[in-house]
């Protein structure tokens, strides 16, 4: 008897033992599970509609490329985890670069990364890679090229390092900061609303952190709304023959565009072309860079009649180009923006002035890129660029062999079957009496010039790449100003002596040379300019349906 219960208590001990061990079994394998859920909120699912067709860029990684380069550089798992969710969004599409070179966006975190300093050995390493592929104008990059790849990865690598190093938790989600660069063709308005209708329960927002790309936003939502609604009038040519006084029934038509843009600030629709619709036209004039004199031209019809959608898809590039600004900029610094012609320095968020300049002509683009200002040259030479002295100094000897004398140049060696040409400092001089310089593979400075009519007009793109200053003497006071063995009256001196001298800042200051054709001024109005590079152009094509 006790044979049996014993045998029997014996079997039920062994059935609760397994019993036991499988409910650990289900208990460890329900936790793994909840440790995987929770992996896979942090990594977005791969894009597999992201295909060559729709895509932003047009190479594509394999995946096995990123595995490989965490694998070797030891990356650690919390930024292999957001390299793949990045790349995941993309469907392993380059973000840094196409086949024809490198990206917009590379140029503008480029710019990011050297104002904000980076000391990461393999960051410095590629510094001089970066600055010869952004110097190449005619670069084809193949998408299985070790070299880009690894420069790719590297880029994504540092771009996910700033964001965590340089902003607040929460003020740039994992999933927007997979989004900073274009991924695929997308519907402007679909794209659009999505930027403006999204919630966050934390109520943290990357608007809050960048208030130029705020301000953007603002008006991206009134311009979004205008072109939901039918957009605006087309305004017909005859509007041209309209003169203040006149009455016309294309004159309650401009009042009525007019009101939907906001540059009629009263309510106006009579027939009468007076002042309310003059004063409309100069405030549409100023904020699209054109003579404000508020009459009709075939210039401001042309910029009227541009479609609503045309203006949401120029805010959203420009929306996507703000974001490669210093967050909370701090002491001097210089910025250009090359469409407007316009040269800007602040200190801190406060702007101290601006001046027109003249930047580098279709063919001889001026780069964007950032620096610092290290060195202002009083009375300078000219050293004749090499491409110059080919295609117009030779050309212009062989006509007249006094060309050199009458423009005060000499010869002072050879190089490549060619000659080493030079300018002397004087009034002659192409870069006038002073120039700036901030070191970079561009051969791109500031400087002065003999040539001021230039400054006179709303276009300005006639450099060789190089950008002209219309005052200065009044950046170059500024610059010194902390320096008491350079007063005003010594500036002057300098620039009139004939003598090249040079002096080094103490504190070199940053320079950043951008590519805005949409952004809301200090006075809170948005402006416009023209796409004189194609910039726009291309990137609409390769970001919109």
């Amino acid at each position: 008897m006790c044979f049996v219960i014993c045998s029997t208590m014996k079997k039920i001990y062994i059935q609760l033992f397994i019993f036991s061990i499988f409910i650990a079994a289900c208990q460890q394998n329900n936790s793994s599970e909840t440790v995987v859920s929770k992996k896979e909120k942090k990594i977005s699912k791969r894009d597999y509609s992201i295909h060559k067709p729709n895509a932003y860029n047009d190479i594509f990684l394999d995946s096995a490329n990123v595995e490989k380069f965490i694998l070797n550089n030891k990356i650690p798992d919390s930024i292999a985890t957001r390299m793949r969710s990045f790349y995941n969004t993309r469907n392993y599409e380059f973000a840094w670069f196409s086949s024809q070179g490198l990206a917009e966006q590379a140029y503008g975190f480029w710019s990011l990364q050297n104002y904000v300093g980076d000391t990461a050995t393999k960051i410095k390493g590629i510094k001089k890679t970066m600055e010869e592929l952004m110097a190449n104008d005619s670069l084809v990059i193949n998408q299985n090229d070790s070299n880009a790849i690894h420069t790719e990865l590297l880029l994504t690598e540092s771009f996910i390092n700033f964001i965590n190093d340089n902003y607040e938790k929460g003020y740039v989600k994992r999933k927007e900061m997979e989004r900073f660069i274009p991924f695929k063709k997308q519907d402007p308005i679909y794209l659009s609303d999505s930027l403006l209708n999204k919630k966050h329960k934390d109520d943290k927002y990357f608007s809050d952190v960048n208030e130029s790309y705020k301000l953007l936003s603002d008006q991206l939502k009134k311009y979004t709304d205008i072109a939901k609604t039918g957009g605006w009038p087309v305004i017909p040519p005859a509007a041209k023959k309209l003169k203040k006084g006149k009455t016309s029934p294309e004159i309650k038509l401009l009042k009525k565009y007019f009101t939907i843009t906001g540059d009629l600030t009263v309510a106006d629709t009579t027939d009468i072309f007076n002042e309310n619709l003059t004063n409309a036209i100069k405030n549409f004039q100023t904020r699209f860079g054109n003579t404000v004199d508020g009459k009709i031209s075939e210039t401001l019809l042309k910029e009227m009649n541009v479609p609503a959608i045309e203006r949401v898809k120029q805010i959203l590039i420009n929306m996507n180009r703000v974001r490669w600004m210093p967050q909370e900029p701090g002491g001097k610094l210089i910025v250009v923006n090359i469409p407007e012609f316009i040269l800007y320095v602040y200190d801190g968020k406060n702007k101290i002035f601006e001046m027109p300049v003249v930047v580098g002509k279709d063919g001889h683009n001026t780069t964007i890129f950032s620096d610092r200002l290290t060195t202002i040259v009083f009375s300078p030479y000219w050293n004749v660029p090499e491409s110059i002295v080919k295609k117009e100094i030779v050309p212009a000897m062989q006509k007249d062999t006094g060309y050199l004398n009458k423009n005060d140049m000499e010869i002072t060696g050879e190089r490549d079957g060619l000659p080493v040409v030079r300018q002397k400092p004087g009034d002659k001089n192409s870069l006038g009496k002073v120039k700036f310089l901030f070191p970079n593979s561009f051969n791109i400075y500031f400087h002065d010039t003999p040539v001021k009519s230039l400054f006179n007009k709303n276009v300005r793109a006639y450099s060789h790449g190089c950008i002209r200053l219309s005052e200065p003497e009044k950046l170059a006071d500024y610059l010194l100003k902390d320096n008491k063995n350079w007063t005003d009256e010594k500036i002057n001196e300098a620039m009139n002596s004939g003598h090249e001298q040079s002096v080094d800042l103490k504190n070199p200051v940053p320079v950043f040379i951008t590519y805005y054709t949409a952004w809301v001024n200090e006075n809170g109005q948005l402006n416009f300019r023209n796409d004189i590079y194609g910039h726009d152009a291309d990137i609409a094509a390769r970001m919109f349906k």
